[in-house]
């Protein structure tokens, strides 16, 4: 049995005495030798970073760094008036109890307790624990046993230790380690609120922290530390995930697919909602208490970066509640009214103000988020009075011209798509050789949501790139090297760079345009069929640029335009396939080729095919393309890919001709729960059909076996005398002649078995026969006939 007390350990372990000690003697983190290898304590030393746990004791007082990176910045004013109220005095640990938690820390690494042990000993250790919880969180070592307590404690002792240092939760918060401990606490809290019996228990605990936290929530807000753990009792109050990304700032890459209408899971305001927090008055109570501080300490709040941080979180937590989101915002943009009112949220006093404020990198970051959720109402006075006659200017900063982005992302109707392209509809050039390609993409990107100015968009972008001395088929080359090709001063010999990444940006975009109809984008089809077979190549091995020629493959384009692309890359087909985004190119080069292609495809395929089957998506490829029956079985390949071919034709010409035009119009971007439904409806219709397919080959292989076992058995019954031997045999001649019949028909032309194929999807025959069956006179009901 494991001692679970601080007086029922041993009194001395020798081995742990001198890494106590080194503990003890600073009391700073520095003390700790990361060389060493210990479970748990593999944390970054402190460097320079912009993530939570960062060190920025190096910055300047202007808030940022030496490479010009915006970094925290405290509001002294406010700091030094609250440092005699505030002010905590971090003790040394006692020598007994840090040796106490090094055994607790040595049994956990043992694996030598069991489960119930391990709850008695994270009970009594935590006791321990009272009163001297800010020197055990704050400590480098301790503060990683203390994690592994709270994730294993039940919610009454966990609440305990957080009501027990509830007063100087701040100061833990704040701190490199103890942040790590008030994070693993939260998050706790979050397991046990699947218990709806411990709910009060926790709302009283979260309220003794709240009520010191709203007492001076700056210093929390604007510390790199304390800033990512009050977002998670932002989350925490409000009932929505602590690590989830819709609510916390997301990745780049994230932000830039959803303005482009990429991702189909794009965060909306439907989807950020939370109408229903668990506990609605202390989440009021918590936002309350932001706002009061963000009026006296707006300045420090609208640019530090930390600060930005929480308030995007906040404004996130708050969709689905307009007041309370009209008002926050109405404080972040300047307005001193109590009580706002439509259409004078935003006094024009505060217009000129707001706009500077927005070539700030914290400050425009919050401008994003606060586009994002705003209300209808705030959002077109927003756009009226703040962005309107100054898009172009914002636009040319390397900061404001993410919050144009957004603006134009977020925009709402096709009217105010018309106001933003009288300012900017005109400028394309000078964005891209500006290097804003961003705010080109997402024009692109709204034109299509909206459906409004697309063949102007298309226009615009190839007028932008090529000129009089430059010949069109630089246009797609051009945007695939926007930086190479924008920094070249005479264009007209620009050539396609070598051992330089096809840029993500200019792959987007040219993924955007080959999604308009086909009729706005034949300057970019001209171009992408006059690029040379080596520059196709190249395209298809790098993966933005693969992507590019995948969505040419998947427009409105005919198919003798698609078919020009892809014979450029023959003979480098099995080169592609093991290639890691090479092999999806190939599979839609598969797809939109003619039978004769797609046999030449089969071909280099097959020639690779073991080093194929070692790669990751190899194994698929090689099924998906039946490349083992292209192998084995030419002929009887040629003959399903034949069938298949007139199958989907058929079927598109019969259920596509409406629907599947039209979606495939507004798919990209009118609707992203259509698109998938469409989408996904499509691909299991495909999938029947090659499942209906494979089944049709099985058949023909077995076709001849079937006739010749049917015939021998037909002669050993021929001479059977009995009657009921007799009904027999007549039976299996029935079966014997529909077999034979089946394996006629698909022994025929191609097209009859293609015929057959699709009768499952296409064709009403068994039902109709039924009901003739049923019609038709039974053979009793003849003979009782006279």
């Amino acid at each position: 049995m494991v001692a679970v007390g601080l007086k029922g350990l041993p009194s001395s372990r020798q081995r742990l005495c001198d890494l106590v000690e080194d503990s003890l003697m600073g009391g700073d983190d520095k003390s700790y030798k990361p060389g060493r290898k210990k479970k748990g304590l593999n944390r970054k030393a402190k460097k320079e970073s912009f993530g939570f746990d960062a060190d920025n004791s190096n910055k300047n007082s202007s808030g940022r760094g030496a490479d010009g990176s915006a970094s925290a910045r405290k509001s002294w004013k406010h700091q030094n008036a609250s440092d005699p109220k505030t002010s905590v005095v971090r003790k040394q640990v006692d020598p007994d109890l840090a040796k106490y938690f090094a055994e607790i820390s040595n049994l956990f690494e043992s694996n030598e307790v069991d489960l119930e042990e391990r709850s008695v000993l994270c009970r009594n250790a935590l006791e321990e624990t009272r009163g001297k919880e800010l020197e055990l969180a704050t400590d480098y070592i301790i503060s990683h046993t203390l994690q592994t307590l709270l994730e294993g404690c039940d919610v009454d002792h966990l609440c305990s230790f957080l009501r027990g240092c509830a007063k100087v939760f701040p100061a833990i918060a704040m701190d490199r380690s103890g942040s790590h401990v008030a994070e693993t606490a939260l998050k706790s809290l979050a397991m046990h609120l699947q218990d709806e019996h411990a709910h009060s228990i926790i709302e009283e605990t979260l309220k003794s922290i709240c009520k010191v936290i709203v007492a001076n929530p700056v210093d929390v807000m604007c510390n790199c530390y304390g800033s990512h753990v009050l977002r998670s009792l932002l989350c925490l109050c409000r009932g929505a995930p602590l690590d989830s990304s819709d609510f916390h700032r997301a990745k780049p890459s994230q932000i830039l697919a959803e303005r482009l209408n990429l991702d189909a899971s794009q965060s909306n305001r439907d989807n950020l909602s939370y109408h229903h927090p668990v506990f609605s008055e202390l989440s009021k109570f918590l936002m309350s208490g932001i706002l009061a501080c963000s009026r006296k300490d707006l300045r420090t709040l609208q640019t530090d970066q930390y600060s930005s941080l929480v308030l995007q979180t906040a404004l996130r937590l708050l969709v689905g509640n307009d007041p309370e989101l009209l008002q926050i915002i109405s404080i972040l943009l300047g307005s001193n009214k109590e009580n706002v009112v439509e259409g004078n949220f935003i006094p024009m006093t505060v217009v000129h103000d707001v706009l500077n404020l927005m070539k700030e990198t914290a400050y425009s970051h919050l401008m994003e988020v606060i586009l994002e959720v705003a209300p209808q109402s705030l959002y077109d006075e927003m756009f009226t009075k703040v962005f309107r006659n100054s898009l172009f200017d914002l636009s040319s900063h390397h900061c404001a011209n993410f919050v144009v982005q957004a603006l134009v992302s977020h925009a709402r109707d096709q009217d105010q798509m018309a106001l933003i392209w009288e300012e900017l509809g005109g400028k394309f050039r000078e964005l891209l050789e500006m290097g804003r390609s961003g705010v080109v993409a997402a024009l692109i990107a709204a034109s299509q949501r909206l459906h409004t100015h697309e063949r102007k968009c298309c226009e615009a972008l190839a007028a932008a790139v090529s000129s009089t001395n430059v010949s069109p088929r630089c246009i797609v080359p051009g945007i695939l090297f926007l930086e190479s090709y924008f920094s070249c001063e005479d264009k007209s010999n620009w050539n396609w760079p070598k051992g330089i990444k096809i840029q993500i940006i200019g792959s987007l975009i040219l993924q955007a345009v080959f999604r308009f109809p086909s009729e706005f984008i034949q300057p970019y089809v001209t171009s992408i069929t006059s690029m040379e077979a080596d520059h196709v190549f190249e395209a298809a091995k790098d993966a933005a640029g693969a992507r590019v020629i995948e969505a040419y493959l998947s427009s409105k384009v005919s198919a003798k335009q698609k078919h020009r692309v892809v014979l450029k890359l023959k003979g480098h087909f099995g080169e592609l396939s093991v290639h890691p985004s090479g092999s999806f190119t190939v599979e839609r080069c598969f797809t939109a080729s003619s039978l004769s292609l797609r046999e030449t495809i089969a071909s280099e395929l097959s020639a690779v095919r073991n080093a194929l089957s070692k790669t990751k998506q190899g194994p698929h490829l090689i099924r998906k393309l039946d490349i083992d029956g292209f192998t084995a079985r030419p002929d009887q390949w040629r003959l399903k890919q034949s069938a298949k071919q007139l199958t989907y034709k058929e079927f598109y010409s019969t259920f596509g001709s409406n629907d599947t035009k039209s979606s495939r119009k507004d798919s990209f971007l009118a609707d992203s729960s259509k698109q998938t439904s469409n989408s996904q409806g499509i691909k299991n219709m495909r999938k029947e059909i090659g499942n209906c397919l494979d089944s049709t080959a099985l058949l023909l292989g077995k076709a001849g076996l079937m006739r010749r076992s049917e015939k021998e058995e037909h002669r050993s019954e021929k001479y059977a005398k009995h009657v009921m031997a007799d009904d027999i045999s007549k039976g299996k001649n029935k079966k014997k002649n529909k077999k034979n019949q089946v394996a006629s028909e698909y022994t025929g032309p191609s097209s009859k078995g293609a015929e057959i194929a699709a009768k499952p999807f296409l064709s009403t025959d068994k039902t109709a026969k039924k009901r003739n069956r049923s019609n038709r006179p039974s053979k009793a009901s003849k003979k009782l006939k006279p």
